[in-house]
């Protein structure tokens, strides 16, 4: 089946056709479980039990489980992928991650989420993502760049084994399993503890396997296509940059995962809200609040940048390949994130995002 989609679209066509359907599935599966780093990072932080770091952890374990099952079957090669293959820096990991961290409390959702939210209707979230994107093209190439490279070549680490954080443990594919099956378990009990409803853990099972779905698609796409292409998986800091630059360009470069998957995740959020009744237009609340969204996305856009990946790009797509800097990073996103709650946000009855469905009302 792959083979004759490569032949009718050929393959830059076949890769945006997969990202814009892993994306859909991802989209919807967000929209429907309120999936978001910062509410668990906020919700954990503050000591409660409101579902949100159930869900993140139902996600993440799925992403590594999935993934690593994949690998252990031998159907899954990630070492060629971009985040374990090539030279990375871990000053880079570390500061984007602050930086990142940071912008999400202050946007109030990391990028998949204010791409979510903004599907559904949030002109906040719209107007945060822009920014984001615009800040992540300038941090790839343009006026932010040079301060990006010089940041990350504090503190390099090489590609391959020691980024590799399976080689270097030697725990393996198996060891890497029963981790993430561990946190499935953590997450199943937590879940019947503090009834979760369906859509809350089956929604965020669908997150994670879209990690999965992307990383198994792209290396299937990289053994039969005749020219090279990466292995990755999804990620919203680079990918939102591209599409950004595409529309406003008119770009004529070939098509690629990362041009599919944008789109496909706000269709597939805007089909979830539309279906269950909960499209509807929100803006901003005076200019104190909109000041707070674009430093949050400024910080997010250049510290997803710096990092080479965002909460999902790294937490989740990093995280379930075991790269050593994408465990930095989702450190460093959490650190700061419940830093910056507490410092801006420390009343302990903050609204912290829409509630899962089924759910209690949202605090």
């Amino acid at each position: 089946m792959l083979e004759t989609l490569l032949d009718r679209l050929g393959e830059g066509g076949t890769l945006a056709l997969g990202g814009a359907g892993i994306g859909v599935l991802f989209g919807f599966a967000a929209q429907r479980s309120r999936f978001c780093l910062r509410s668990a990072v906020i919700e954990f932080a503050r000591n409660l039990l409101g579902g949100k770091l159930t869900v993140w952890l139902f996600a993440f374990a799925t992403a590594v489980g999935a993934t690593q099952a994949l690998a252990w079957a031998g159907w899954l090669d990630t070492g060629n992928a971009r985040q374990i293959a090539a030279r990375g820096t871990l000053s880079g990991a570390a500061l984007g991650g602050l930086l990142f961290g940071m912008g999400m409390v202050l946007a109030r959702g990391c990028a998949s989420r204010l791409l979510v939210l903004a599907a559904q209707g949030n002109l906040r979230s719209l107007v945060s993502g822009l920014i984001f994107a615009v800040t992540a093209q300038s941090a790839l190439t343009g006026a932010l760049s040079p301060l990006r490279e010089t940041l990350s070549s504090w503190w390099t680490i090489e590609g391959g084994g020691p980024r590799d954080l399976l080689a270097r443990s030697g725990i393996g594919h198996g060891g890497a399993l029963l981790f993430a099956l561990v946190w499935l378990g953590a997450a199943m009990h937590w879940a019947r503890r503090q009834r979760v409803p369906v859509w809350g853990w089956a929604g965020a099972i669908g997150v994670g396997l879209s990690v999965a779905a992307a990383w198994w698609f792209t290396y299937a796409v990289s053994r039969v296509a005749f020219d090279p292409h990466p292995i990755q998986s999804l990620s919203f800091t680079g990918p939102s940059a591209e599409v950004l630059t595409r529309v406003l360009f008119a770009s004529n470069r070939p098509l690629s995962f990362d041009a599919g998957l944008v789109p496909g995740v706000f269709l597939g959020a805007f089909l979830a809200a539309w279906w269950f009744g909960e499209l509807k237009l929100e803006g901003f609340q005076g200019g104190a609040s909109m000041r707070r969204y674009i430093v949050g996305a400024v910080c997010m856009g250049f510290g997803g940048m710096l990092a080479g990946g965002c909460a999902v790009g790294a937490g989740l797509s990093g995280a379930a390949v075991f790269t050593a800097t994408a465990w930095v990073t989702l450190t460093a996103m959490w650190a700061a994130a419940a830093l910056t709650d507490r410092l801006l946000d420390g009343h302990p009855h903050g609204a912290l995002d829409q509630p899962v469905p089924g759910a209690g009302a949202a605090r």
